[in-house]
């Protein structure tokens, strides 16, 4: 889950008076790597158990952008990236107007997004290629009998 949704998700089970110091206490949490579960053990003493648990719940997936080189990890923590291409979607779609069926819409999209990844490639990057992001995965291997 991205930070600013994170955030965002906590503060709507606070009253709205606390929300200056509670989004103050959830951002210095969020700095620092094992400070978070200290977050909800505050915020279930000054008692906000609802707000609590959603940090409890979401610890997991807050920190998953921490396995990246830390060079990404000020891009990677929120949804931005998904946000802006799901924005050129829409926008590239709506001149279109009606499709006749569901294949040309497939292609449209995979037209834009091939379009939007050679700029990437060719253009303004993101994202450094100096090193590569490396993903381990954690499923376990299955062969068929």
């Amino acid at each position: 889950m991205c930070h600013v949704h994170f955030i965002r998700a906590v503060l709507r089970k606070i009253p709205r008076k606390f929300h200056k110091e509670i989004a103050q206490l959830i951002k210095e949490s969020l700095a620092v790597h094992r400070r978070l579960q200290v977050c909800a053990d505050e915020l279930d003493i000054r008692g906000f158990p609802r707000a609590a648990d959603t940090v409890e719940r979401f610890i997991p997936g807050l920190l998953n952008y921490r396995s990246a080189p830390q060079e990404h990890w000020r891009r990677i923590r929120t949804t931005n990236i998904l946000e802006r291409i799901n924005k050129e979607l829409k926008r590239r779609s709506r001149t279109i107007g009606a499709l006749p069926n569901d294949a040309s819409l497939l292609r449209l999209a995979g037209a834009i997004l091939m379009d939007i990844n050679e700029e990437w490639i060719t253009g303004r990057r993101y994202l450094s290629g100096s090193e590569v992001i490396v993903c381990q995965d954690t499923r376990a291997e299955f062969t068929a009998e």
